[in-house]
């Protein structure tokens, strides 16, 4: 091989480097936290975050009105889903990932294998886990074994008629609206609504929980269950929900998730990869400030306030 002269070096190295630097910009290298950059003598931070489609709506907001107050910092917000998210943090991909389930034993190993690395996990306010149904479907409550009745494998609730209930038209059969599997939020029904059973196949599996609250208004046979900040009133009704059979059936809401009277209420969370420093510590002081969780009320979920721990 021939090597250039020491002379030819000096010369040449820095452009080099430039061709490279923008060799690897046109392949499309995933910007790190701390890149370098200025905007008003600033250092130009970017952060990744991704996960849950519950979220994906909250946190864009987030990213914007922080976009307002720290002009060089940019959060890349994307879903796909708390398992898609949580699987890039294990990878060490992202800087952030958004949750609507916790995290298992197995996905923290995982991500102490890889990057050496315990996640951290931040709760960011509190959702209600509505249960959906057309506008003029007359049912107003539902108990969670009916649910399971449902939509769980071996459930025996195929009908409106096994509920009583009359549709326009005579429609009859109802039709599942659920969530893909990498889901935190078809995770978290199947956990706490199923017993961990299996869903019943031939559901209509949406990919965001926008879309399921978009199918069940276009559906009059329709039931599915998504986040309380995707409710449409006027094409879509949430119904009551019972813990069991003769117990009082409670409307889903910011004061009953509060108050833990709400039997399907769940955090929101965030995850990082150890403790957060620099630019993403103080993005997430941000989320858990006055301001941030004002974001979290005005996106149609249920803000920390007062409240410690989970619902």
């Amino acid at each position: 091989m021939i090597y250039p002269s020491p002379a030819l070096s000096r010369r040449f190295f820095p452009l080099l480097c430039v061709a490279t630097g923008a060799l690897a910009f046109l392949a499309g290298c995933k910007p790190k936290t701390g890149d370098v950059g200025t905007t008003g003598g600033k250092s130009r931070t970017t952060i990744q975050n991704k996960g849950s489609d519950t979220m994906v709506n909250v946190a864009q907001v987030w990213a914007e009105e922080y976009k307002k107050l720290q002009p060089h910092v940019d959060v890349e917000v994307s879903g796909g889903g708390s398992g898609v998210g949580i699987a890039a943090l294990t990878k060490g991909t992202i800087d952030l990932a958004n949750s609507s389930r916790d995290m298992k034993a197995e996905e923290k190993a995982q991500a102490k294998k890889n990057t050496g690395k315990e996640p951290k996990e931040f709760v960011v306010g509190f959702d209600a886990l509505a249960v959906y149904v057309h506008k003029d479907n007359p049912l107003t409550e539902i108990t969670n074994e009916q649910l399971a009745d449902i939509f769980a494998e071996g459930g025996k609730i195929t009908k409106w008629s096994d509920l009583g209930v009359k549709l326009p038209g005579g429609q009859d059969p109802i039709v599942r609206i659920s969530r893909q599997s990498s889901s935190g939020t078809y995770e978290f029904f199947r956990e706490h609504v199923l017993n961990k059973k299996d869903f019943k196949l031939g559901s209509r599996d949406m990919n965001g929980s926008k879309e399921v609250v978009e199918l069940v208004a276009s559906t009059v046979s329709a039931i599915g269950y998504s986040g309380l900040g995707y409710n449409e009133p006027g094409k879509v009704r949430m119904l009551r929900v019972s813990p069991k059979a003769g117990q009082p059936a409670i409307e889903p809401s910011v004061a009953t998730t509060l108050n833990r009277q709400y039997p399907i209420a769940r955090s929101l969370l965030v995850y990082t990869l150890g403790e957060p420093a620099g630019e993403t510590k103080l993005y997430i002081d941000w989320i858990l400030s006055d301001a941030g969780q004002k974001v979290v009320e005005k996106s149609g979920y249920v803000p920390l306030r007062a409240s410690a721990g989970k619902p």
